[in-house]
């Protein structure tokens, strides 16, 4: 198959007419999606039609997959899933960004902003209302729901794992989610299916693109773990494009326990190699208040690291983006690199190190190839990706 034919699956019929809802927590990510598979569709139709008469029976002429849906709520807070238009007998995909904090509703007259959990039972509601008639029903939570709480220690919930069997037994067929915190909780669910897709490329591809290209070889690039959590992260991209690799080990007073849950850190100790005149890409799944990135940072510059760049998948800056301000000031780091899988306020976007992956093509090619259940890997394989950047790139 020709390279500009990727996504053309000859002879392979959708399993259903697609539709798809975006909750309300993820509208525009998903307008964009909505968007980016009707001209891919309408492209498949001017290209093959000639060639493929069973192109045409596909339903690809279509202005827009988008079905309504909407959760109001009752003056007591209570609420109930209501879909808008028909969803009978097709390939439906829900989508929830489960992160959003933006936006509220009200109790009895007073204003409550939406929580994950609030988030997270509108999902459950409105597959409730779709599961009836729907030919297959699958959920995209690119951030999954709970997924910091993915292993028990002493007498705690394993959230997380509720949570995945909750969308089981809802009769959920396909859950897509973006890099888990910790894949092994898909260990809660063995025998369902759930997806966990890698956006490294599309950071990276970020980054191309801002810098005109950008040096991947071992003398110019070091791939950094900012704890021990985030090991394997760094081993696949540092293998996949051959570099070396460093991480911080953090050694935790756990007899001290702060108001926000976490141990206080005694001590941080990098290992790996010399990054001294070398750009460092510090990797993680998330940020959420920054500090052990923002430790990691320092410590680089300290060991006279050429240029530090953080790269994430979830923006998610529960402490405000203040300290990155300061630490940006102060020369701690240079830029962070993360998507807009995720709602994140406008005034991140207008930051001077802030740099957004748009991930919307690629949401859109993993939807577009499941509703002709074929296997993604099949089409989008982040490897070989991964090696066409570093060809791009080894003239830079």
């Amino acid at each position: 198959m020709k390279k500009e034919s990727t996504f053309y699956f000859k002879n392979r019929q959708p399993i259903a007419p697609l539709k798809i809802i975006a909750m309300e927590n993820c509208r525009p990510l998903i307008e964009k999606v909505d968007k980016t598979i009707v001209d891919m569709r309408r492209g498949y139709l001017n290209k093959y039609s000639t060639i493929d008469p069973t192109v045409t029976s596909r339903g690809y002429d279509t202005p827009s997959y988008l079905a309504e849906a909407s959760c109001p709520r009752f003056g007591s807070g209570e609420a109930k899933g209501v879909i808008h238009s028909s969803v009978r007998g097709s390939d439906l995909f829900i989508i929830s960004d489960v992160t959003n904090n933006s936006m509220s509703f009200k109790i009895s007259g007073q204003t409550h902003y939406y929580s994950p959990d609030d988030h997270f039972q509108d999902l459950k509601r409105i597959i409730a209302a779709a599961m009836t008639s729907a030919h297959r029903v699958s959920v995209i939570m690119p951030f999954l729901y709970m997924s910091r709480q993915h292993k028990r220690e002493n007498r705690e919930s394993l959230d997380c794992a509720v949570a995945l069997n909750e969308l089981k037994d809802l009769g959920v067929a396909n859950i897509i989610t973006f890099d888990a915190h910790d894949p092994r909780v898909m260990n809660a669910i063995p025998t369902h299916d759930l997806d966990d897709y890698s956006p490294i490329y599309q950071l990276l591809k970020a980054l191309e693109r801002k810098f005109g290209g950008f040096k991947t070889d071992k003398d110019e690039l070091v791939v950094i773990a900012p704890h021990e959590g985030a090991m394997s992260r760094g081993i696949f991209l540092a293998n996949n494009i051959g570099v070396g690799m460093g991480m911080f080990y953090k050694r935790k007073d756990y007899t001290v326990t702060l108001p926000d849950g976490r141990h206080p850190t005694v001590e941080l100790e990098y290992l790996g190699p010399d990054v001294e005149n070398k750009t460092v890409l510090i990797l993680d799944d998330l940020i959420s208040t920054g500090t052990s990135m923002l430790e990691a940072a320092a410590a680089l510059k300290e060991r006279k690291a050429k240029k530090v760049i953080m790269a994430v998948t979830f923006p998610l800056f529960t402490e405000g983006l203040e300290e990155f301000d300061k630490a940006y000031e102060d020369g701690v780091f240079d830029y962070l690199v993360s998507t807009n899988l995720i709602y994140h306020t406008p005034q991140l976007n207008e930051r001077p190190w802030f740099i957004e992956a748009d991930l919307s093509v690629y949401l859109s090619k993993i939807i577009d190839t499941m509703n002709h259940n074929v296997a993604v890997t099949t089409v989008i394989t982040p490897t070989a990706k991964l090696q066409e950047l570093i060809l791009r790139n080894s003239k830079v």
